[in-house]
């Protein structure tokens, strides 16, 4: 592999990390930064697998939870309750996202003013939500009413628009439902197991016959960077907000947008 190519593949392993469970949308991170730096080497497969990195980070740090959560459903109304919750928030993306899915990966993913419009969107949406005289009621992402749960998944199914962020769908759903800003961030993680691991298996078996598995250094660069570079996000991401807001990632997304409208207007 030529060090031109395994610094690309570590930067784009790294805007996956750092973006993945962030409200800037990594999709769309990741779909600009191939497109400017000419990245194509191992196609599909990469942007895949760099995605499990991803994935893996968070399941490392929310393995004693989840193990407790499982162990315990037999017994415990609460676990299974909050099995339910998620499992219910889950439903209206895996649904749409089977429906849609040769829409999504079609027509939304080839876009950039599509991409650009809805990262600007977004963060002004952020910016409004987070200046929004909330008052929540719910404060324990495990306890969310199955209601407000089904909800903010039904939110969530925005963000199959590539732009709109999945984190940043759900962490905006549960504080317009009365989620207060650390509880809505950790239930949006909780969420994105089951959507993200579902999502990147169908994403294989779709495009199964179109992967490529000849680049494995480069590929295992990106895995190895996403991982490590999730794992920082997800132990750091939680206190960040609860002290901070969400007002960096809205003016975070609106600059990157307006970027990718310059650059589509000099092209």
């Amino acid at each position: 592999m030529t060090e031109h190519v395994f610094l690309v593949s570590a930067f784009l392993g790294l805007i996956e990390g750092l973006t993945e469970f962030l409200p800037v949308s990594s999709t769309a991170h990741l779909l600009i930064a191939a497109q400017y730096l000419h990245f194509d080497a191992s196609g599909k497969t990469f942007e895949v697998v760099i995605q499990l990195g991803a994935i893996l980070a968070l399941l490392w740090v929310y393995a004693g939870k989840l193990w407790e959560t499982f162990s315990t459903a037999p017994k415990s109304a609460e676990s299974r309750r909050f099995i339910a919750s998620v499992a219910i928030a889950f439903l209206p993306a895996a649904v749409i996202g089977v429906l849609a899915y040769h829409t999504i990966k079609t027509v939304f993913f080839e876009s950039d003013l599509l991409i650009a419009s809805a990262l600007i969107l977004g963060g002004i949406v952020l910016l409004l939500v987070e200046r929004m005289d909330h008052k929540p009621r719910h404060f324990d992402a495990t306890k969310y009413p199955l209601l407000m749960s089904l909800g903010i998944g039904f939110v969530q199914c925005l963000a199959m628009i590539p732009g709109v962020s999945r984190s940043g769908a759900t962490i905006v759903g549960a504080m317009l439902l009365k989620g207060d800003r650390r509880s809505a961030a950790e239930f949006s993680f909780f969420l994105s197991i089951p959507t993200m691991i579902a999502a990147t298996g169908y994403d294989l078996y779709k495009s199964w016959h179109m992967l490529d598995w000849s680049a494995l250094n480069e590929i295992a660069v990106g895995f190895v960077v996403a991982f490590f570079s999730a794992l920082v996000v997800v132990k750091t991401f939680l206190g960040f907000v609860q002290r901070y807001g969400y007002h960096v990632f809205a003016w975070w997304r609106i600059i990157v947008g307006l970027v990718v409208l310059a650059g589509l207007v000099i092209r």
